[in-house]
């Protein structure tokens, strides 16, 4: 069983180290860990090696040549991964702090690989987001302590994503013109169009930042909304638009729209910097309904 953890990095060189410290002292290490710089310009390779991380077998670098984005990171890991003869992939950003046990805990759930499963996002005794688990065990929740050990949800970020070489030989690789954001949602949905389940294992568990998200109640429906500046606000919108005029047919016009501009009040009611906001929702529609994807946000100087 040939396990390669994949951590995608841009600029981020102390986060990285503590992310890399905590994947060489797991108690089940994996065979390899790829860290894809994703062009960084703050010294990362050049801490990497002052640090000596290079020079251990358990780590291998691939240094891309452009900024590709999250997105990209993952879509570039992964195929190389497999080229490795990987038989599982488990992803992560560079923000991620595996618990010691992680992958271990991980493992005793990850038995058919025709399934996603994936780490649990946590922050002390919350989860660093708003959970919801499927089946009997229907809750929606922030505190890790209601996730057990294997539960089905509907999607999983690519933060302790983990899937098999055959699954992604069926559903094929992540989207790397997602550029950012969605492009964890978009496979998870392709993955279960195929057929896949999606599990969390409440005990393998990696320490990340929490969101911070607002609400918006309108005509007895509840909206969650996150401030994020103009530059990602483009793809967070640009992409949940992809998504549903490739999976969801009219429901793209009856919900995504529609949640969309009431996102777009609240970002305006709540939010700084309104005026750019307004330009990254206006030009992120309309990339998204003319399928325009890739790197775009300074093309429309929203940073």
């Amino acid at each position: 069983m040939n396990i390669y953890t994949i951590v995608v990095t841009y600029n981020r060189k102390n986060l990285l180290l503590e992310c890399l410290g905590a994947l060489e002292q797991q108690t089940l290490l994996p065979n390899k860990v790829l860290i894809v710089d994703n062009a960084s310009t703050d010294g990362t390779l050049n801490l990497l090696k002052e640090k000596g991380f290079l020079e251990k077998s358990l780590f291998e670098l691939l240094a891309l040549n452009d900024n590709t984005g999250g997105a990209g990171g993952f879509y570039a890991g992964m195929r190389y991964a497999l080229e490795q003869d990987a038989d599982w992939v488990w992803m992560m950003d560079d923000d991620a702090k595996p618990h010691i046990n992680a992958l271990e805990e991980l493992m005793k759930i990850a038995k058919e690989p025709q399934h996603v499963y994936g780490s649990l996002a946590v922050n002390q005794e919350h989860t660093s987001w708003q959970m919801e688990l499927l089946g009997d065990a229907q809750i929606v929740t922030r505190l890790k302590a209601d996730i057990p050990a294997k539960a089905q949800v509907k999607m999983l970020p690519f933060l302790g994503f983990m899937v098999h070489r055959e699954l992604v030989e069926k559903i094929g690789l992540p989207d790397a013109e997602f550029f950012i954001a969605a492009d964890d949602v978009e496979y998870s949905v392709r993955a279960q169009k195929q057929g896949a389940k999606i599990y969390i294992a409440g005990n393998s568990q990696i320490e990340h930042p929490s969101s911070y998200p607002y609400y918006v109640n309108f005509l007895g429906l509840r909206f969650t909304c996150i401030a994020i500046p103009p530059w990602k606000r483009y793809y967070d919108v640009r992409n949940r638009i992809l998504i549903a005029k490739k999976y969801f047919g009219m429901r793209l016009y009856t919900q995504t729209l529609p949640s969309i501009l009431l996102r777009l009040i609240a970002t305006l009611s709540t939010e700084p910097d309104k005026l750019k906001q307004l330009k990254a929702y206006s030009v992120a529609v309309l990339d998204g309904l003319l399928q325009r994807k890739g790197r775009r946000h300074d093309l429309w100087n929203l940073m």
